[in-house]
């Protein structure tokens, strides 16, 4: 089966996050496909590479990339929640006048055509938070 994941909340804001990445990686490991990662809202949160945690808890955003690096995974930032959090690629960073970037490795910033697509694209995208 095809899946589109859709990614509402923030790494330590609620579960959703956690839950996303433990369903996307049960998938993967069952032979499914996923076809995209698609983070908005507060999930946009997800894609920083600033983000520090404590040591002794888990570090939700280096899962996500290393999982996308594992699988090849497509994980998309919606541009505009992004931008309203301040969460720049360097492209986004340089057109705004921003003098530094903080997307994470692995992430790639787009719109939300790209969750519209991955409607069209799946069997089922499953969504996570509100």
């Amino acid at each position: 089966m095809k899946f589109g994941i859709l990614v509402n909340e923030g790494p330590y804001t609620h579960q959703a996050s956690d839950s996303a990445y433990q369903f996307t990686k049960a998938a993967l490991e069952k032979g499914h496909e996923i076809y995209r990662v698609f983070f908005y809202n507060d999930g946009v949160n997800n894609g920083t590479r600033l983000t520090v945690p404590p040591q002794d808890e888990r570090n939700i955003q280096v899962n996500w990339s290393e999982l996308g690096e594992k699988y090849k995974l497509d994980l998309v930032v919606c541009v505009a929640a992004a931008q309203r959090r301040g969460i720049l690629d360097e492209s986004e960073a340089k057109r705004h006048g921003k003098n530094a970037d903080n997307i994470a490795p692995g992430f790639r910033i787009s719109g939300l055509g790209q969750l519209i697509e991955t409607g069209i694209e799946c069997d089922r995208v499953v969504a996570f938070g509100d």
